[in-house]
């Protein structure tokens, strides 16, 4: 689950990881008055407004409406403020991880200016958290050379990307931070600072159940403050019923919606671009259908596991899920009935082809296991123009004939 830069950012703060204060509206008056707000504590008339969505590179992001203006901008004054809260919130912004459709702004954070004393010897740098799978351990990575272009620093110069790796079930060691801090080229109190800053932002990741924590840029003030200026967090799923408070900041708008939808049934969906829609039960069947589909020429439209406690409710969800999809071309239904009945399965199918009224794309249906007889049954008595399948390569010829002829 992904969180928005203010929610992670007070996370954050319950850890003692300093952080980029700011003020979350949805309002141009309410942006109004938290930069009059901030204004007035900070002794300072500059501040920043970001727009609050799912992706990264805001700064570099035009909204859609007002081409000139992007996703993070600097203003000094509360006419700056209202103008530019008018061209981003209610508007879509497109940035390089949003593609082309970009994504609606309804929030944006009025946050603390960090560059107030003009130049000096401030620094910016980067640092996450994450697990790294190959060695089974979490990984802390960490540069000097922070801001918006750390993809290009990984890709050019991957030798100015520094890892430190920790065993899971331990805390990261002194040591460890201190060796951070020292690569960052750190000393005297921003030294100090730095560890602290390292110590915390690592016991948030394992608190928080994270799956991946990023600070770009992990800024140092000229007074060596150590602050985080931007947090992308994302939260561990399977771990979310430790935590009841943090699932209910999860915000659906920002999600594709037929992926909400399958949630709400229990289905483990998420779309791609493809053309025929797989539904099946089963991660290691699902991966292999879809394979099964490009060889025959197709592209897989979606991913949708019913699991093993599917029944005609669920399965008639996954099947107005697939449907959704003006790209289907046609649909591939791959059950093996093990703990799941084939009879249930086929009487979801049924139930929705009668439900959904007409449909004219080819509907290819293989189910092998308990009660696989009983279903094919169902499916040739009901008179519903189904293609039926015994054999996984009778089914991919059915595709082939099915792609082919669209």
């Amino acid at each position: 689950m992904n969180l928005h830069e203010y929610q992670a950012k007070e996370l954050l703060k319950h850890y003692k990881v300093p952080v980029q204060e700011g003020i979350a509206v949805s309002k141009v008056d309410d942006a109004v008055n938290a930069y009059k707000t901030m204004a007035a504590e900070n002794g300072t008339k500059f501040a920043v407004i970001k727009a609050q969505i799912h992706a990264g590179g805001r700064g570099k992001g035009r909204m859609v409406e007002v081409p000139d203006q992007s996703g993070v901008q600097v203003v000094k004054s509360a006419e700056d403020v209202e103008r530019v809260a008018k061209n981003i919130l209610g508007h879509t912004l497109v940035t390089i991880q949003t593609g082309p459709a970009g994504k609606k702004v309804n929030k944006i954070l009025i946050a603390q200016d960090m560059y107030y004393d003009g130049p000096s010897d401030r620094k910016e740098f980067y640092m996450s958290v994450l697990l790294d799978r190959a060695k089974k351990q979490n990984v802390i990575m960490y540069s000097t050379q922070g801001g918006m272009d750390i993809e290009t620093v990984a890709h050019d110069t991957p030798e100015l990307i520094y890892k430190e790796w920790v065993q899971p079930g331990f805390p990261l060691q002194a040591f460890q931070a201190r060796k951070i801090a020292f690569n960052l080229g750190l000393s005297g109190t921003a030294f100090k600072n730095m560890v602290k800053f390292v110590a915390n932002l690592y016991d948030a990741y394992v608190g928080l159940d994270c799956s991946m924590l990023e600070i770009n840029p992990l800024f140092k003030s000229s007074d060596d403050k150590i602050l985080a200026v931007d947090c992308k967090m994302n939260l561990d799923d399977n771990a979310l019923m430790r935590h009841p408070d943090l699932a209910d900041m999860r915000d659906k708008s920002e999600e594709d919606p037929t992926e909400v939808e399958a949630g709400e049934f229990n289905l483990n969906y998420v779309k791609l671009d493809g053309n025929v829609g797989c539904m099946v039960n089963g991660a290691g069947l699902a991966m292999a259908t879809m394979d099964m589909i490009k060889l025959a020429g197709g592209e897989p439209a979606n991913f949708l596991d019913v699991g093993g406690s599917a029944n005609a409710q669920t399965v008639e969800a996954g099947f107005r899920i697939i449907m959704k999809d003006p790209h289907v071309k046609a649909i591939l239904i791959n059950i093996f009935g093990g703990i799941v009945r084939c009879d249930r399965v086929a009487s979801g199918v049924i139930e929705a082809y009668k439900n959904l009224g007409n449909i004219n794309i080819p509907i290819i249906v293989r189910l092998q296991g308990t009660n696989a007889e009983v279903a094919k049954e169902l499916i040739v008595n009901s008179g519903l123009k189904v293609q039926s399948a015994i054999l996984l390569s009778e089914a991919a010829d059915l595709v082939q004939k099915a792609v082919n002829a669209n």
